[in-house]
């Protein structure tokens, strides 16, 4: 991480964040079986990153499919399980597999009565997919790892290295690409009462979902409420930070258009809007 109070200027054009509530009505069908809300993608001003939330139809599956990009999937809630190549994973909430690109895969949520609720990321802002008529040989992994032969990881959260990025934020980076991911990395984040992450900017555009509680969310100046899988889209350059003012617990699932986590840290004031961040002058024409 690298700290400054003068970040080096960045070109972001016109582009600024876009909040994406939980809540909105365009519910798409991603898969057989799947369905869900985009929260970020080129139709928001995203670049290089889509982020979704999907329902799990109980015990339907997706159909095999395969990406020419990586693909992260996290668990939220319900019975998940995530078959590459006819090895079957079950993840846990907040544990997540990575796809690389070209693996053959599926998806499915086990109970008989509610769907599995997940996250989804791709490194592309115009995701497409390629149905795949295909039968592998059943190898039940249950809630062990990936083979070190295996293209995909999965990550344990028994088995993931917990930081305190700040005081009272504790994160575990779950895809990256020193995990095998290419143009993405993310994780899961959780901010005790009182919390926060300094002010910050990064090189690539961040999708942000508030899974748990309630954060605020404070972009060069503005200053937003969010919750229940409200998405922040930031793009590149723009200085961030999210607090959590709340009695409670806040968590979120971050995800990054690069291929490991980079923040360079700057001054609070760039963040609450009392001074002009130098990585913002394309933007305001100055």
């Amino acid at each position: 991480m690298k700290v400054g109070a003068n970040p080096v200027e960045i070109d972001i054009g016109d582009r600024r964040e876009h909040i994406s509530r939980g809540n909105h009505s365009d519910i798409r069908k991603f898969l057989p079986g799947a369905s869900g809300r985009v929260m970020v993608s080129a139709e928001v001003g995203a670049r290089n990153l889509t982020t979704v939330i999907a329902q799990l139809a109980p015990m339907a599956q997706t159909g095999y499919h395969r990406h020419t990009y990586s693909e992260a999937v996290t668990s939220l809630s319900g019975g998940v399980v995530v078959s590459v190549e006819g090895r079957r994973y079950r993840l846990r909430p907040y544990e997540s597999i990575h796809i690389p690109a070209g693996c053959i895969h599926t998806a499915y949520g086990t109970s008989n009565i509610r769907p599995g609720l997940v996250h989804g990321a791709a490194a592309s802002a115009e995701p497409e997919k390629e149905m795949v008529s295909a039968s592998f040989p059943f190898i039940d992994r249950g809630i062990g790892s990936a083979g070190e032969d295996d293209p995909e990881f999965v990550s344990r959260l028994d088995l993931i290295e917990i930081y305190e990025l700040s005081e009272g934020a504790f994160f575990r980076d779950l895809f990256a690409s020193r995990y095998g991911s290419t143009g993405i990395c993310g994780g899961y984040g959780e901010f005790n009462p009182g919390s926060s992450l300094p002010c910050h900017v990064h090189e690539y555009d961040e999708s942000i979902t508030i899974i748990n509680g309630t954060a605020i969310c404070e972009v060069a100046g503005k200053r937003y409420t969010v919750s229940d899988n409200d998405t922040v889209l930031v793009p590149r350059g723009r200085p961030h930070r999210f607090l959590n003012e709340s009695r409670g617990k806040m968590a979120m699932v971050w995800v990054y258009a690069g291929d490991e986590p980079e923040r360079e840290l700057l001054k609070p004031a760039f963040c609450i809007g009392t001074e002009h961040c130098p990585c913002c002058r394309q933007e305001s024409g100055n």
